[in-house]
């Protein structure tokens, strides 16, 4: 369906061809369009300059210097930590999600916005969206429409709880919806409160690759059939499988499982050590008694693997707390680093805890070229992470384009993609749909 794109991707990526509405927030959602447009697809986010979606592009539309340094209030923060005059085009999170995409704006609550759209629908192989189901019910944007615009669509919503339920339309974020799953209760610290429960988000990462997995499914089921269809992947749903044996140790057997920080729910030992330099740490994790007698033999302790207490698995586990201080005096004079090819080339598991630069600047990442650089008109030449899938076949995949600025695809979109002529053209941006800066209303 899809004629040259400005992304120019492979003639010989997989989903060259394939074109994809995409109407998501935040990080889970354009994580997953961000998949399909690495391997060739032609992804068009459907934005507008009357609306700012908090956290897509930054948390504000302009935000104020003091928010700018914060850096962690807006969800990672602006290149040289300027806003500058476009801001929504310099954030850290819309650049890492973006690439690869093109940008499109319209209104849709005028009803030659509404004309835009249902071109756009029936001229495109998916649409994938991951809002409130309320606010896409006021925009008109349902199934049912959709599917007689377009038979052969695949539609795909990725709500955070569900089309139906009592928590449909619960306003939320990734953290909100893994607490809802079970997730950070278990990996709050044993020595801490709850409210210490870790930030991270894999939820919206796993939603991510789910719901891309969903849409390929999804365009094999229309080619096999001629019929459209529509996929309902709530957030939170696809994060509870990948707690699949905490649920069922408690459906078979009534156990619940809380606050297990990094410990395991049956080895020893299985944590995070501090070892030499500032917050430096790292894991090492005993499956068997031969590794446990490899680390006792590093650790210049071999008496340790016949301590009564440490004998066996179960009493190293019954006995984990004095164990793990054990192994951390031995840790903390040596480096992270060390100790972690020391024990590999033992058999041993483990790992060095890194920060950003550690991993951006990590030699087997280097070597396997795990990142890349993309150069971008506002924020300039910064590395990218690629794709986490590799084929041999394929080089271009991954980092081809930087994020689009707001708009940057409207000319291509509107003239190229749905027909419209100059002065149609030149008429949608005298009503307001086309442009690309939000309104100077949007703080």
């Amino acid at each position: 369906m899809t004629a040259n794109n400005p992304t120019n991707p492979d003639d010989s990526l997989p989903l060259k061809g394939m074109r994809i509405l995409d109407i998501t927030v935040v990080w889970a959602g354009p994580y997953s369009t961000m998949q399909l447009a690495d391997w060739g697809a032609e992804v068009i986010r459907i934005e507008s300059t009357k609306y700012f979606a908090a956290t897509t592009r930054g948390q504000m539309a302009r935000p104020p210097q003091g928010v700018v340094d914060g850096g962690t209030s807006t969800g990672m923060g602006y290149a040289w930590r300027e806003a500058g005059e476009r801001p929504w085009n310099r954030h850290a999170i819309f650049n890492a999600h973006a690439r690869n995409k093109l940008s499109m704006t319209v209104d849709l609550t005028k009803p030659e916005g509404q004309e835009v759209f249902e071109r756009l629908v029936e001229k495109s192989d998916g649409l994938i969206e991951n809002n409130l189901p309320q606010s896409m019910d006021k925009q008109g944007i349902g199934w049912e429409r959709l599917s007689k615009i377009n038979p052969k669509l695949v539609m795909l919503r990725m709500p955070a709880f569900g089309l139906g339920g009592p928590y449909r339309n619960y306003r939320t974020w990734g953290n909100h919806m893994e607490s809802i799953s079970g997730h950070p209760l278990i990996r709050t610290y044993p020595d801490l409160s709850p409210e210490y429960a870790p930030a991270g988000v894999p939820a919206d990462a796993a939603g991510g690759i789910g719901a891309a997995l969903g849409m390929l499914m999804g365009r094999r089921y229309v080619r096999r059939t001629g019929k459209g269809l529509m996929i309902e992947a709530p957030t939170a749903e696809n994060f509870v499988p990948l707690l699949g044996d905490f649920v069922m140790d408690y459906s078979m057997n009534g156990r619940l499982w809380t606050q297990m920080g990094n410990e395991h729910w049956y080895l020893a030992p299985h944590n995070v050590y501090r070892t030499q330099g500032e917050d430096a740490w790292v894991t090492i994790a005993c499956w068997n008694e031969d590794q446990w007698k490899s680390l006792c033999e590093i650790m210049r302790m071999k008496d340790l693997a016949n301590d009564p207490r440490f004998k066996d698995n179960e009493s190293r586990y019954k006995n984990r707390k004095e164990l793990d201080a054990i192994i951390s005096e031995w840790s903390q004079d040596r480096q992270a680093s060390w100790i972690m090819d020391k024990l590999q080339l033992e058999k041993v598991p483990s790992g060095i805890v890194m920060n950003e630069r550690d991993a951006t600047e990590d030699r087997h990442l280097h070597e396997r070229e795990f990142f890349s650089s993309i150069e971008h008109p506002e924020v300039g030449t910064h590395k990218h992470v690629r794709t986490p899938f590799k084929s041999g076949n394929h080089e271009n995949v991954g980092a081809r384009r930087a994020a689009p600025t707001l708009g940057e695809d409207n000319e291509y979109v509107y003239k190229t993609v749905l027909g419209y002529t100059d002065q149609e053209y030149a008429d949608f941006e005298e009503k307001g749909h086309i442009g690309t800066e939000f309104d100077p209303s949007i703080p």
